[in-house]
């Protein structure tokens, strides 16, 4: 363990590498316990993280995994866009759990507020795509990032201002383009509650705050939303997210230099799932396909729809593995294959469309809670050396089971 940490520096991404919901979570609770600083750059409580410890799930939406780790400050970047009640919620199931979050929560008063408007006009849009919808999680993250990009936005730094008048304007807007009445009681309430708790959170530079920790030699965590496939410019548009969900978009959403990065961590699972519309060249819609969804627990932790499952393609982890430019690989979730006799892996696709496929032994055995590589079945080292031989990133972590201590660690 020592040997991976020194090798990460003092600033470190861990990034989804598929289409995400990978399991990020867990290696930044893990790691968030080795860094000074944990941050969460972009997106919004579309995200959802599920760590196991003790035998006790937490799920987070907005805050990052790393949180549980007390005396950590926790930065929220200026790339999010944060629904209010949704924060409080976290912060108090926190406080129910013996965390208190509240005096090291830092927010730049650049992100944006996402109301409860917003998740209406997302449900409005994706019922008026009809056959062309996007699968959104409808929790108002793109209408959030339309007003964002529009330039009429409300950000964290106002949250103490009197906003009436600004969504009195909004409401005349949101009624005469998408029919919907704003309920401008609930919402001004909600910002009088979440301003009462969260004013002295709302640092007004984050850059300037962050360079504050980087003087002091202070190590830095960055979670990741989502995942590379999802990225606004760079997934698998118009599939994707409203958010930049790399590893530049995250320095971008924490107003970092690129220079800083010392490491960046890929998050992959050890087969492939997505949720909502697009391209799934892998996806395995037969019994296979069934056993990875039961086996892997393959529903939303936001949403809790099921996920579509498949295998994994090669090439998307090194399209991945170069934008980002991964460092590392954490594998996730080995042990949900423990049951598969053959397991495909898609190495290329045909002229026509068409995957190709390596077939690769399957083990058949338990390798829940195996911690070290040498004790893991014949075929499974040999699956995660094909892998790595094949993306030409080292998979230093892999994933054994949902609890915390349930990882390997190759130094």
């Amino acid at each position: 363990m020592q040997k991976f940490l020194s090798d990460l520096g003092s600033c470190t991404a861990i990034i989804g590498a598929q289409w995400g919901d990978e399991g990020k979570g867990k290696v930044t609770d893990i790691l968030g316990e080795h860094f000074d600083v944990i941050a969460r750059a972009c997106g919004g409580a579309n995200a959802g993280h599920t760590i196991v410890v003790g035998g006790k799930k937490h799920v987070f939406h907005l805050l990052p995994a790393g949180c549980l780790h007390e005396g950590k400050p926790v930065v929220l970047g200026s790339g999010m866009v944060i629904h209010l009640a949704t924060l409080l919620e976290e912060i108090e199931t926190l406080k129910r759990a013996g965390v208190n979050l509240l005096d090291r929560l830092f927010i730049s008063g650049s992100a944006h507020i996402l109301f409860e408007f917003h998740k209406n006009i997302d449900v409005v849009m994706e019922e008026r795509r009809g056959a062309k919808g996007i699968g959104t999680t409808k929790r108002g993250i793109g209408p959030a990032y339309m007003d964002k990009a529009a330039r009429s936005g409300v950000r964290m730094e106002q949250l103490t201002s009197d906003l009436a008048a600004v969504l009195t304007e909004k409401a005349k807007a949101v009624k005469s383009m998408y029919g919907i009445d704003v309920d401008m009681e609930a919402e001004l309430g909600a910002l009088k509650t979440a301003a009462a708790l969260l004013k002295h959170t709302i640092v007004p530079s984050l850059p300037d705050f962050l360079r504050g920790f980087i003087e002091k030699k202070k190590t830095m965590l960055i979670e990741g939303a989502q995942a590379v496939l999802l990225d606004l410019d760079h997934g698998s548009y118009p599939y994707v997210t409203s958010s930049f969900t790399t590893a530049t978009g995250a320095l971008q959403g924490l107003g970092l230099p690129p220079k800083i990065l010392s490491s960046c961590i890929g998050v992959a699972k050890a087969y492939c799932t997505r949720v909502g519309s697009g391209d799934f060249l892998t996806e395995d819609t037969g019994e296979a396909g069934e056993r990875l969804r039961e086996r892997g627990g393959e529903y939303g932790s936001t949403t809790g729809r099921p996920r579509r499952t498949g295998w994994l393609h090669l090439p998307d982890l090194k399209y991945g593995a170069f934008i980002n430019g991964f460092t590392a690989i954490n594998l996730t979730k080995l042990d949900v294959l423990d049951t598969e006799k053959e397991i495909p892996v898609g190495i290329g696709v045909e002229a026509g469309g068409k995957v190709i496929y390596e077939k690769l032994a399957g083990w058949q055995t338990s390798t829940k809670s195996i911690t070290e590589f040498s004790k893991l079945p014949k075929a499974a080292q040999d699956y995660v050396l094909f892998i790595e031989k094949q993306i030409r990133v080292p998979i230093r972590l892999i994933g054994t089971g949902q609890g915390r201590e349930e990882i390997i660690i190759r130094n």
